[in-house]
């Protein structure tokens, strides 16, 4: 039995991907706090990354950088390869990389309907479909879904279509992977305090936002990056769940 109070995560290796945004960042940072060696992912904004590699590496612990589109199946397996050439294997994969487009479903514009399948669902897939033969033992995949699929908030039709697809498929692989001590999670983050998130919201929204949940305060990527560090580390008996990190909002 793992004692969830000693679990040790020192030598172990994390790649995040989405890794240059706000909740990616947390992630990174949260994890190298526990020891772990980071793989930072980007898409395609090198600088910021850079400066989250930076960043884990003033922490103290070990960092690279890998690149690819989480949709492209044979990029993304060059920055596996990439991660384990350097650290030897991979144990964590956190799968934070996704887009948000928001629009009435009636008005919604297609192409950014196929944007956000490609990223949120096949880019899901293709990462969890590689961290499925990667993972060493011990291992956890975290996906990323939204509590929106709860909130039902107008306008993010399209885009819980997407991060219900990934509520669907975690707990699926999490029983295909029976036998190889690999447990597959996802986080469903509410308002969080995100670049992302609060573009294109005025004052007003926000304050509401951040009054619906009773801790009356919108979320922070610390909080998430919590959850995560939760999941990739001592929750060895949480498997084929949606934690929902909220403040109790949903």
């Amino acid at each position: 039995m793992v004692d969830t109070t000693t679990h040790n995560t020192v030598n172990r290796v994390a790649l995040v991907t989405g890794a240059s945004g706000g909740i990616g960042r947390a992630v990174c940072e949260r994890l190298a706090r526990d020891g772990y060696s980071i793989a930072v992912h980007y898409a395609g904004n090198r600088d910021r990354a850079q400066e989250v590699a930076d960043a884990v590496t003033t922490l103290g612990a070990r960092s690279i950088l890998v690149r690819g589109d989480v949709a492209d199946e044979n990029e993304m397996a060059a920055a596996f390869d990439a991660v384990e050439r350097e650290f030897g294997g991979i144990d964590v994969v956190v799968n934070t990389a996704g887009i948000m487009l928001l629009s009435p479903l009636a008005t919604l514009d297609l192409d950014d309907l196929d944007r956000m399948h490609r990223t949120n669902i096949r880019g899901t897939f293709v990462v969890s479909q590689l961290a499925a033969h990667r993972l060493r033992r011990g291992g956890a995949l975290i996906n990323f879904s939204t509590s929106v699929t709860r909130l039902l908030f107008p306008a993010y039709g399209a885009y819980v279509a997407s991060k219900a697809a990934v509520e669907g498929l975690t707990p699926i692989l999490a029983r295909e992977l029976r036998g190889r001590d690999v447990t597959v999670n996802a986080v469903a983050p509410g308002p969080t305090a995100t670049p992302l998130f609060l573009a294109g919201k005025d004052q007003a929204e926000i304050d509401n936002l951040a009054k619906a949940a009773p801790l009356e305060r919108l979320g922070t990527p610390d909080d998430i990056a919590e959850a995560v560090a939760f999941l990739a580390g001592p929750a060895r008996w949480v498997n084929g769940q949606v934690l929902f990190a909220n403040g109790g909002i949903a």
